[in-house]
């Protein structure tokens, strides 16, 4: 084993959220060392190829899926410097002030222990920091008024265009997207080419992914960046009431031990709990931060209703970025749809390749042989597709539990359980329905909705936020109930998800965390 010399923080994961904490800590002058399971990505290894994208994107590795609606992680987690964000797909709406006050709305779930007006301020102090393009006054019916995005929206193409006039038949209002993407120059970081290669990462840096934002910064300000450092433990002193460092094995598996006046926990929603009850001591015998049992509980997912169609024009489905052109939250409210319940948000132009992740040859996975061929030359010109993202709502059965079962690293392997509830579907099929309506509204050729099994994304929750020990893990900040110097980030600290995209959020809620952090720092790490 070998120990190397104490470091003010150590954090776990080197993707949105640890980014954050990185960039804020080592400007503020701290010693800090980031520790990355997978290896060190530069933007120059970023390749627009399906097949070298993969590479980015976990495969296999220690989680056991169970429930009727498993969770699918191979594009949900990243592998590797920048996480999950190297390759996201940069929507940027936010959660709305309705998603903080479920349980006083609507007796359902519970509240979040802040409102949204804690977090605006730090959606602006992002967007600025970061680059994101949009017109947020636009979004004013939706939202309270707030700084403008420092960039004008992104062009737009006909494979968006073309739904307009479904969307205005149907009283859904679209505005532009608010993306992390560039749409002008930014900080030295050239605009977006429109070449839709965003889900295998973007080697020119116009996508605001960590390697060229806050990871960025933090390197500048002398964070270290540990890459092919797994996480097993954290670490606590004699008598339990302080954490005191991580335990991680290196690229020969050799154990290694991270001595730390503070650890920030920002491994992917999943890897987090798994990493806290694994650290189970005589004095925390069910694991770090889990007196009350609540460490991977309440895990959430969204689940998308995507409407694919053909039209008769050439709708250039190959142009624009893998996020989207237009986006409303016309059905955010709780209620919106008739006999279900839950938010949704909708997004419209999406560019598309011919295979892998959306690709049109997998649109219709009932076509085989001439049916196939005759449907793909069609799809070439005239494919196009609109989604509605939904809400599912904590459930506490929900959850990831360690098994018997030992990785590489000795490490026990963890299985998430995950089940949707009947809302849910009655959601999901709600928002199939209506867009549905919407293709033949805007005279869609041919139209249909791209089912298959109810899909798990975005995965959240299992570290929620709340007021107290009671009922939750961490405070609104991240910082742990029971104890004071561990800190976790990330989307797994969300108390309900709402139907936006998280990322946005999840670098809101870090810059908060961060900077509370950095404010409270003598008396957090002692």
């Amino acid at each position: 084993m070998a120990a190397h010399e104490k470091v003010d923080v150590a954090i776990v994961g080197a993707g949105a959220s640890g980014s954050v904490y990185a960039a804020v800590l080592a400007q503020q002058g701290k010693k800090v060392v980031v520790l990355e399971q997978g290896p060190d990505w530069k933007s120059s290894d970023l390749i627009s190829s399906d097949i070298w994208g993969r590479r980015i994107k976990p495969a296999g590795g220690p989680f056991i899926l169970e429930g009727k609606n498993p969770v699918s992680y191979g594009y949900q987690g990243g592998w590797g410097v920048g996480g999950a964000a190297l390759h996201y797909f940069a929507n940027f709406p936010r959660l709305l002030p309705n998603d903080f006050k479920m349980k006083s709305e609507h007796n359902r779930a519970r509240d979040w222990p802040i409102s949204y007006a804690d977090v605006a301020p730090y959606y602006d102090k992002v967007a600025w920091d970061i680059g994101v393009s949009g017109d947020a006054k636009a979004e004013e019916p939706w939202r309270p008024a707030g700084r403008p995005y420092p960039m004008p929206p992104m062009k737009t193409f006909r494979n968006g265009r073309v739904w307009l006039k479904g969307f205005e038949a149907a009283g859904i209002r679209m505005v532009p997207a608010a993306v992390g993407m560039n749409s002008i120059e930014f900080k030295g970081r050239p605009a977006c080419i429109y070449d839709g290669w965003c889900h295998v990462g973007c080697p020119i840096g116009a996508l605001a992914n960590p390697l060229v934002t806050y990871l960025g910064d933090a390197r500048k300000a002398g964070a270290e960046v540990r890459p092919l450092s797994t996480v097993s433990r954290v670490l606590t002193n004699s008598d339990g009431t302080r954490v005191a460092g991580v335990e991680y094995y290196d690229q020969t598996k050799e154990r290694q031990v991270q001595e730390a006046s503070v650890v920030v926990l920002a491994a992917w929603a999943a890897q987090n709990p798994r990493i806290l009850l694994n650290s189970a001591t005589e004095r925390h015998p069910k694991g770090l931060a889990n007196a009350n049992g609540l460490v991977g509980k309440y895990m959430m997912t969204h689940f998308a209703s995507g409407t694919f169609a053909i039209f008769d024009d050439d709708v250039e489905n190959h142009m624009g970025t893998t996020g989207a052109q237009y986006m409303s939250y016309d059905r955010y409210g709780k209620t919106s749809h008739k006999d279900a319940f839950g938010s949704s948000f909708i997004i419209a132009g999406t560019a598309l390749k011919t295979s892998d992740l959306g690709g049109f040859a997998n649109a219709r996975l009932d076509l085989f042989g001439p049916d196939l061929h005759a449907f793909m030359k069609r799809a070439a010109r005239g494919f196009t597709r609109i989604g509605a993202f939904g809400e599912e709502l904590p459930n506490i059965e929900n959850r990831i539990e360690l098994v018997s079962d030992k990785d590489e690293f000795g490490m026990p392997r963890a299985k998430i359980i995950h089940n949707y509830d009947k809302e849910a579907e009655a959601l999901w099929n709600a928002n199939f329905a209506e867009g549905l309506t919407i293709a033949k509204a805007a005279g869609a050729k041919e139209a249909w909705s791209g089912r298959g099994n109810m899909p798990t994304i975005h995965l959240m929750g299992g570290t929620i936020m709340g007021t107290g020990a009671a009922d939750s893990v961490v405070d609104s900040y991240g910082q742990s109930h029971e104890i004071p110097n561990l800190w976790v980030a990330g989307p797994g600290i969300f108390t309900t998800g709402g139907a936006s995209n998280p990322t946005y959020t999840i670098f809101a809620l870090s810059l908060r965390g961060a900077e509370r952090l950095a404010a409270n720092w003598s008396s957090v790490a002692g």
